[in-house]
């Protein structure tokens, strides 16, 4: 089959497009044909640096999230799962291939009414976007700050935190990425790479009851900046290579408190569904931005690192067509 191979850590143009053995479902598990393939922020970092979630020896296999359509089981597996469609996660590595095999306890079936490719682009970013809001404990009536509104995960958390009747100030870099938050709902679309960006949104709106921080280094810090008393921020990503680092202390003295969700298996789960059932009656869109053939997945990378992309980014293998 066809695979895109990471042999050492660097630039996008260590991702390898190549030949790798068809992996043979063991006990447990399921055999799945690959449509599409989804990059996360965080796998661009893993690439260049090795550090992140994921750990791997090379030369590896990269991705840690497919959909496609199930086309063996091992044996004791429900033999009911072959021709369905899935997304599922791989446990960090073997996603940008042509075919993987997976955990059958990890398969959400994608629901009939949801697109292949939109089920792939919530798996990773619909449960993270779901889990974040509930973490912030987002409110009727809350004003809601929402960094890197045009991604992945921030596109969804505009939607979301709209659904929850807030008014939602999304902060994004560029004219075509505000546009797009402001298409989504965003009551006030504000661009952060402007210095006086925080002095904007406070004009406008005043202090902030929740901030969602996906960017964190200075621009999470100046987000801090804005939250009121009983304001409540929740950093999930460091797409500046930093985290807002904001001290307890700190926030104590101000009546903020600083929250993280609690990624459980079950939560996960939960998550994940809500987001599939969401997109499924047409309650939540997720955006899909860029689509890169398989083999040009260091295009992708390189597209991501830009800065000038929207929405998700998804591989694609010749099995999208038919999927």
């Amino acid at each position: 089959m066809r695979a895109v191979w990471l042999k050492e850590f660097g630039g996008p143009e260590v991702l390898v497009p190549g030949e790798a053995p068809d992996p043979v479902p063991g006990p447990g598990q399921v055999l799945v044909d690959v449509a599409y393939a989804n990059i996360t922020f965080v796998e661009t970092q893993f690439r260049a640096t090795g550090a992140g979630p994921f750990r791997a020896e090379l030369p590896m296999i990269p991705g840690n999230g497919v959909g496609g359509v199930v086309a063996a089981v091992a044996a004791g597996v429900d033999p009911g799962w072959v021709g369905r469609r899935v997304v599922t996660g791989t446990g960090g590595s073997g996603g940008y291939a042509e075919r993987v095999a997976v955990a059958a306890d990890g398969l959400y079936e994608v629901p009939r009414e949801l697109a292949l490719d939109d089920a792939v682009a919530l798996l990773a970013d619909g449960r993270t976007a779901t889990l974040q809001l509930g973490a912030a404990e987002v409110r009727p009536g809350d004003t809601v700050l929402v960094e890197a509104a045009a991604g992945g995960v921030g596109s969804l958390l505009v939607q979301l935190a709209k659904a929850a009747d807030a008014t939602v100030v999304a902060v994004a870099g560029g004219a075509r990425k505000l546009e797009l938050a402001t298409d989504l709902g965003a009551d006030l679309a504000i661009d952060y790479r402007e210095p006086d960006w925080a002095d904007r949104v406070r004009a406008a709106v005043g202090a902030v009851d929740a901030v969602l921080d996906g960017v964190g280094g200075a621009v999470g810090r100046a987000a801090f900046e804005l939250l009121g008393p009983g304001g409540r921020m929740v950093s999930y990503g460091l797409s500046s290579g930093s985290w807002a680092a904001i001290p307890e202390e700190l926030a104590a003295t101000r009546g903020v408190r600083l929250t993280r969700a609690l990624p459980t298996p079950e939560a996960l789960r939960a998550a994940t569904l809500h987001a599939l059932t969401e997109a499924a009656a047409g309650r939540l869109h997720p955006v899909i931005g860029q689509r890169f053939p398989l083999t040009h997945a260091a295009a992708a990378h390189a597209a991501m690192e830009s800065r000038g992309t929207l929405g998700k980014t998804l591989l694609e293998t010749a099995a999208a067509g038919r999927a």
